[in-house]
């Protein structure tokens, strides 16, 4: 009977969460004019209003834009360079978007095509007022800092009015061609100088990584999940994987007292214990913004679940 019992709450928790991004995908963009979606006035139907005073908003949108933001700039075929700041996330998550936009206050969340969407921020004097101050005071701690750093240089250049029009093709130019050859091997933000680039323990870890950046960079990278251990146990898992910036993993993994897993293609920190999954779901608690606050507490929920009713993993 307890076997029934666990495996229908787990059944429950997978169909709920597939079900709501169905829904919420349909709701969005199947049944809303198209001309509903970027209103300023009406966003408030793609996510729950929120006291902005609860969180470090800088510090969790660096963190979100670590995992999924993007800064680039190009040049168009008229000649004239253009630079755009943005954060894509799949079309059931555009709470997270205009959440973004209403904090902030520019920006646009574009009708999306196929199943992604983005916010983003065009205008060059926008991104100076609002862009560049929450970046150069709350460091990106990812290798995204280099693009940062070539995008707000070449920003800085189109604004320089002691230059000459060429000569502002020329510099920017110039870094555009160091944007393309991609992020050198090895490059670690300046962010990690304060601890020397060495994560020795979790004190190290928190003078870089604040609780609000980790949460931003969890509704990108982070996963909480229910994985099957053998053939009769399931297990509540929280993970955060990446290819490249081993050290932020390093700070992750001291601030959750775990180890880092090295694969052949990238590192992973897995958590599954359950004395650590308790924390997990304090650590999260009542702090996301998106559709990944809807994973957490349906994952969250369904291990409370378990312990409340003693559920047991085996089937026997």
């Amino acid at each position: 009977m307890r076997v029934i019992r666990l495996v229908y709450f787990v059944l429950i928790g997978l169909f709920s969460l597939n079900l709501i991004r169905c829904l919420y995908y349909k709701v969005s963009y199947e049944s809303i004019d198209q001309s509903f979606i970027p209103s300023e006035t009406k966003r408030s139907a793609f996510y729950n209003k929120v006291n902005i005073n609860q969180i470090n908003f800088n510090d969790w949108l660096v963190g979100l834009t670590d995992g999924d933001g993007t800064f680039y700039f190009i040049k168009n075929k008229k000649g004239v360079w253009g630079f755009t700041f943005k954060i894509a996330q799949s079309n059931y998550n555009l709470r997270l978007l205009f959440y973004i936009k209403s904090v902030l206050k520019v920006g646009s969340v574009p009708n999306s095509k196929e199943n992604m969407a983005e916010y983003r921020i065009r205008n060059i004097q926008h991104i100076i007022q609002y862009v560049l101050p929450i970046f150069d005071n709350h460091l990106l701690l990812t290798s995204k800092y280099y693009n940062y750093k070539l995008f707000k240089e070449a920003i800085l250049i189109m604004t320089n009015k002691s230059l000459t029009k060429d000569k502002k093709d020329l510099l920017i130019s110039r870094l555009k061609e160091s944007s393309l050859y991609g992020i050198p091997l090895g490059y670690v933000s300046p962010a990690w100088i304060a601890i020397n680039n060495t994560v020795n323990n979790s004190q190290d870890a928190i003078k870089v990584i604040s609780k609000f950046w980790l949460i931003g960079f969890t509704e990108a990278e982070g996963s909480f999940y229910i994985v099957k251990k053998g053939p009769r146990r399931l297990v509540h898992a929280f993970e955060i994987t990446q290819k490249l910036d081993l050290i932020v993993l390093e700070a992750i993994a001291k601030i959750f007292d775990v180890k880092v897993t090295n694969k052949k293609t990238y590192n992973t920190v897995v958590i599954y214990g359950k004395k650590d999954i308790n924390f997990i779901v304090q650590y999260f608690k009542q702090h996301m913004k998106g559709m990944k606050s809807v994973e957490y507490k349906i994952w969250a929920r369904s291990f409370s679940m378990k312990e409340k009713h003693k559920f047991e993993y085996h089937s026997k």
